[in-house]
């Protein structure tokens, strides 16, 4: 029986079953017309359940460092965000974590969790008409002293912890709000 199902099953180069280039209409060679990116995000958290984050500085290569082109850096600028990237082509969640807590934070022997993986489909906030967006989002947790952190890195203008009590979700930048309650961590002021 045939269907007229379209799976998402991407696959533009060989079967992972037969080692053959999948000709079948099962597998989509193309991404849905919305988007979909893979995204890492470190939550590190000190022992009053605050969470780090970040005021970008728009100084630093945030194309090289996280995916943002300058109009994303100059939206995002003025609010906090998590320590997060999108994968680079063929790179591990694990990876991409590590990778963002030595570029981003400059901390190379942090004791990263592996990831929860998050998934979310949405039409974008400012642009409603637009097609859905698709998101896979890999969180992973970390924890550190404050004494340890830089206060600012190459990054990074400003590195605080903040409190989930009494941070305003306007306060925060790139729905990163979102990620925060994905894993449990709503933010209780408006």
């Amino acid at each position: 029986m045939a269907t007229d199902r379209l799976f998402c099953r991407f696959n533009h180069g060989r079967s992972l079953t037969t080692n053959k280039i999948d000709e079948t209409s099962m597998s989509l060679k193309e991404i849905p017309p919305g988007g979909l990116c893979l995204s890492a995000f470190l939550v590190i958290q000190d022992g009053l359940g605050r969470v780090l984050m970040g005021k970008i500085d728009p100084k630093a290569p945030w194309d090289h460092l996280g995916a943002l082109d300058p109009a994303r850096v100059e939206i995002h600028r003025k609010g906090w965000i998590l320590p997060s990237s999108h994968l680079i082509l063929h790179e591990s969640p694990q990876t991409a974590v590590q990778r963002i807590a030595i570029e981003q934070l400059e901390l190379s022997d942090l004791v990263i969790s592996e990831p929860k993986v998050v998934s979310e489909v949405y039409s974008p906030h400012f642009f409603p008409e637009l097609d859905e967006h698709w998101d896979i989002e890999f969180i992973s947790f970390a924890s550190v002293e404050a004494k340890k952190l830089p206060a600012r890195t190459r990054a990074f203008m400003e590195l605080r912890f903040l409190d989930p009590k009494t941070t305003k979700r306007s306060e925060i930048a790139r729905s990163h709000e979102d990620i925060l309650s994905s894993v449990g961590i709503g933010l209780q002021v408006p």
